[in-house]
């Protein structure tokens, strides 16, 4: 098979539809009726979406780089049994090279950040399938896999990828569930994410809640997609204004005797000398010169066309709400909900970077714990260390010396309380 991330790496396996399970609802067959085994294609242009709002839009930018970053800047660690792993667990070394140009962070920027573009974020596993021991994992890791090293032991290690998701489209099995995603650059495609024999797939599809769409998610970017809009365009009119001395400029008022007009040509001269002479911000308050009984009569801006600075700022703040990011944070003026700036911080952290990066979290405990669990040694859990997190230190400030001043509680209930095992 053709792999699109590497022209002389290795050849991508495929792998063989899984057998349809006995259990599956009755109402995801009827989803899948018309569309089992094609591609549903992304109803939205997720390019446009992108270029208008990620690529022209400052504010929308900025919401973006915010949220991907800071969810990124969270450190996964790996738990067996309860307890923390080390450096070393193969899990753990997974997650923090995921792959030869990417660490941790970088792969988990891009992650997060396509859920805030697109509301789908996929991660690609290769190299994890069955009975491939390159990580040290046993043959057969699921469901009480052995820590004897596969004979395959040989093989690369495992790796993860994001991939792009306006380049992956689902494809719905008979119960409705993904059977393969496709993966199509300049017209050619592949198959991956094909289950196997255990319903396990090498791709995970994480997305964001959609109310009437069934296989993608919703992104942020497309919900403050009209308020992009008002901010462009403000942008666009301020640049007019630039572009015609910095203000609408006045006019040009002709004193001709007994009600006489110009003529035709001599309009069309005046209108040319201006735009050649006096428009422009480099002509801005170059003095006029004028003759045969023009006059000049300043004009001011109106309240009407004042207010689009407000409006501006309104479309500014409609941005940040549907992405989770307090205005406060992104220096628009007249938005004082939060005292001050920690708190503003504090909330963009627990209102919208926590629940993403917990949700990242559980969804890679389910999707890799069990491959990478051992006989006897217990769950396999991926957690986010809050601890390591500077933005959150004022709280975690807080709770230490709400516990230290609660003397009818002991050390190990304190500790217990804190989450330190």
């Amino acid at each position: 098979m053709w792999d699109w991330r590497r022209p002389l790496g290795r050849a991508r396996r495929e792998v063989a539809p899984a057998a349809e399970e006995a259990k599956a609802s009755a109402a995801g067959r009827l989803v899948a009726l018309t569309q089992a085994g094609r591609p549903v294609w992304t109803p939205r242009d997720y390019g446009q979406l992108a270029r208008e709002g990620f690529g022209k839009n400052p504010v929308a930018y900025r919401c973006v780089r915010m949220v991907a970053e800071g969810a990124a800047s969270a450190p996964l660690v790996v738990f067996v049994g309860g307890e923390r792993a080390g450096a070393d667990h193969p899990l753990q070394r997974l997650l923090d090279r995921p792959n030869p140009e990417q660490g941790g962070p970088d792969l988990r920027e891009a992650f997060f950040g396509a859920l805030q573009t697109a509301g789908n974020g996929y991660l690609e596993a290769v190299g994890l399938e069955a009975g491939v021991g390159g990580s040290g994992l046993g043959s057969g890791a699921r469901g009480g896999a052995t820590s004897t090293p596969s004979p395959r032991a040989q093989d690369p290690a495992p790796e993860l990828y994001a991939l792009r998701p306006d380049r992956v489209k689902v494809a719905p099995g008979a119960n409705g569930w993904p059977a393969f995603y496709e993966y199509t650059v300049d017209g050619r495609s592949a198959r991956i994410g094909a289950r196997d024999a255990d319903g396990w797939s090498p791709v995970l599809h994480l997305k964001l809640f959609h109310p009437y769409d069934d296989h993608y998610g919703f992104p942020p970017i497309e919900a403050a997609a009209f308020a992009v809009d008002v901010h462009n365009a403000s942008g666009a009119w301020n640049k007019a204004l630039l572009d015609n001395a910095a203000r609408p400029s006045g006019a040009l008022v002709y004193g001709g005797r007994d009600g006489e007009r110009m003529t035709e040509a001599q309009h069309a001269a005046l209108k040319a000398a201006l735009s050649e002479v006096y428009a422009g911000a480099a002509n801005a308050g170059r003095p006029m010169v004028l003759e045969g009984g023009l006059s000049w009569t300043a004009m001011s801006l109106t309240p009407g066309e004042m207010d689009f600075i407000e409006g501006k700022h309104a479309a500014a703040r409609e941005i940040a709400l549907a992405f989770g990011v307090p205005p406060q944070l992104l220096g628009i003026p007249g938005d004082n909900t939060y005292a001050n700036y920690r708190e503003a911080n504090g909330a963009f952290w627990r209102g919208t970077v926590m629940p993403l990066v917990e949700r990242l979290a559980r969804a890679l405990t389910g999707w890799l714990g069990p491959r990478f669990a051992a006989e006897g040694g217990g769950a396999v859990e991926v957690r986010a260390d809050w601890d390591a997190v500077p933005a959150l230190s004022a709280e975690r400030d807080a709770l230490w010396a709400r516990l230290e001043a609660a003397s009818w509680l002991s050390a190990e209930e304190k500790r217990r309380m804190e989450g330190v095992g």
